[in-house]
């Protein structure tokens, strides 16, 4: 599957999966960092993935024997390498927190 070579230490650390490239996300990374055969590095999306509904991964039960039905695992959309989330981060959005929303308070009117 994901193919390149190691680029953190934390990726010693990690238990591997006999199909399955896997890291560890870094806090509030949000694309991917692996590198390919070349060097360069991947850059796809990490998007939540719902690997209970894949059939591929049906098939194979690589993900489900290790970490159970329930586990929060993101996924690169183009090289397909596996991210557990951040040690201690309890958020299960990507993206972040965002910002807070002001509808229904009442601000102060600008200074001209």
């Amino acid at each position: 599957m994901a193919t390149g070579e190691v680029t953190t230490s934390n990726t010693q650390n990690t238990p591997q999966l006999p199909n399955h490239k896997v890291k560890v996300k870094k806090a509030g990374q949000r694309a991917c960092n692996e590198k390919n055969e070349k060097g360069k590095f991947c850059g796809g999306h990490l998007k939540l993935w719902f690997y209970m509904t894949d059939a591929v991964e049906r098939e194979c039960g690589d993900v489900e024997k290790a970490w159970g039905p329930k586990a929060e695992v993101y996924r690169c959309e183009n090289c397909k390498a596996l991210y557990l989330p951040t040690p201690g981060e309890t958020k299960i959005n990507v993206a972040g927190q965002g910002m807070i929303s002001v509808f229904g308070l009442t601000l102060p009117p600008k200074e001209k």
